[in-house]
This record gives structure tokens, C-alpha cells and sequence, in this order.
């Protein structure tokens, strides 16, 4: 019976994706064309994410968003143990941002075209240098106001621990003078954990700390913003 219940979650979930990235195609292409920001294909992603949330019962609660000052530009630092880490951001932080994304994903038919159109940002994760020189070129363009995300572990992790941060993300914010705004996301791993294709319906908290400056570190004392982001994050993560 377990076997059958997977099965038929693993080919709803498959469904909505695909439904919803097909349906969506359309409207993406005509923000792609008319928004030159990306912020149109931006908020046409947040029907994908409230969607594929509602059909798979997962309910996303905040906690903080107050924090998030309208019209600042963050470098926002992000926990990552599951995709549905984007689908919770995406949804509830409620402000314009772009993700820093691996290139590979710009390649899944469909949904690689819907992250271009927004003006998402991909790295190539094996070239450190390619990387920040991609961050860069992209913050360049960025509307005012309009932030950058980042996965700072650069992948999912597998048993929830808070793994090592790499510095892209906060050498962009030191040398754009760009506040850190750390951000946790909890519950998400039991939702659906890194190697998985099968849903369990849920609760996510999302947690907005305290902005961090960046102005007041240098490339030389970047591991001291690194640490210090590390530990905010890491000491959300261990509250109930």
C-alpha cells in the first residue's frame, strides 16, 4: 500500500510541475519580451510556486518579515535542504529578488526558460572566478531596489546540518557595500529531502533575522562576515 501511496504522489507531483510550467509558458515569453527587469516573469513565477505548494498540501508560514527594509538592496543568505526552499521564499518573502542559480538548471526544458526570463543569475559552480564575474555583470543590471539570493552552502544539504558557506554571495555585498539579510528556512527537509521524488504534506517556517552591513568588512575579513552570517543562521536552525 505504501508503494502505491508513493507512486501515485511521485506522478502528482510530476504532473502539477509540468501542468503548471506549461501553462505558465506563455505568459513567461511575454514578460521575457515586455518586462525588462524580469520583475513581470518574477511574480508570474510565484502562480508556479503557490500552486505546486497548495496541490502537494504544504502550508509556508513567516516569521520576521518585518525586518526587510522596502526598497533595500540584500545579498540574501539562505539555509538549503530542500527544493522546496524555493517555492517557501519565492512565496513568502514578498519582495523582488533574483537567484543566484547553477547553470545546469538553465537547461530543464521549460522551466530553465522561466528562470532566464525572470533574470535569474547562473554560475558556473567548477570556475570560482567565472562565478563572481557572472554575480557581478548581473547585480549590474539589477533594477533598484531588487535583491540577490543566495544558497550559500552552494547545494542541498542531506541530513539538515548547516554545511560551510562559500564567499561568492558576500564578496558581491562587500564590494557593493550591500547588507547581508540571513534567512532560514525550517521544515523543508521533512517535506522533501534532498534524492527524493516523494512529497509529505507539511509546515515550513521561514525566519527573516536581522540585516547584517556588509560595509564594515573588507576581502580580508570576509570569513569574519562569513562566520558571523554562519552563526545566526546556524543558532535560528537550533530553536524549536
Amino acid at each position: 500500500m505504501k508503494s502505491i501511496i508513493n507512486l501515485f504522489k511521485f506522478i502528482w507531483l510530476f504532473f502539477w510541475a509540468s501542468f503548471m510550467s506549461v501553462v505558465l509558458f506563455i505568459p513567461m515569453t511575454v514578460a521575457a519580451i515586455f518586462s525588462v527587469t524580469g520583475n513581470m516573469a518574477f511574480n508570474i513565477s510565484k502562480l508556479w510556486a503557490w500552486t505546486m505548494l497548495i496541490v502537494t498540501g504544504v502550508r509556508v508560514h513567516i516569521k520576521g518579515r518585518e525586518t526587510i527594509k522596502e526598497g533595500m538592496q540584500y545579498v540574501i543568505i539562505s539555509n538549503h535542504q530542500s527544493q522546496y526552499d524555493i517555492l517557501a521564499l519565492v512565496t513568502s518573502l514578498k519582495i523582488q529578488f533574483r537567484w543566484v542559480i547553477k547553470k545546469e538548471l538553465l537547461y530543464v526544458p521549460l522551466f530553465g526558460w522561466a528562470l532566464y526570463a525572470a533574470k535569474n543569475v547562473f554560475i558556473d559552480r567548477n570556475n570560482r572566478e567565472k562565478a563572481i564575474a557572472s554575480i557581478n555583470k548581473a547585480v549590474n543590471r539589477l533594477p533598484q531596489g531588487v535583491s540577490l539570493l543566495v544558497f550559500a552552502e552552494g547545494t542541498r544539504s542531506k541530513d539538515g546540518t548547516l554545511q560551510k558557506f562559500k564567499k561568492g554571495g558576500f564578496t558581491i555585498a562587500i564590494e557593493r557595500q550591500m547588507p547581508i539579510l540571513p534567512v532560514v528556512v525550517k521544515g523543508s527537509r521533512a517535506i522533501l529531502p534532498k534524492g527524493s521524488l516523494i512529497f509529505h504534506s507539511g509546515n515550513i517556517e521561514v525566519v527573516v533575522c536581522d540585516p547584517i552591513p556588509a560595509d564594515q568588512y573588507t576581502h580580508e575579513t570576509i570569513e569574519d562576515l562569513i562566520n558571523k552570517t554562519h552563526n545566526v543562521i546556524e543558532h535560528e536552525l537550533s530553536v524549536s
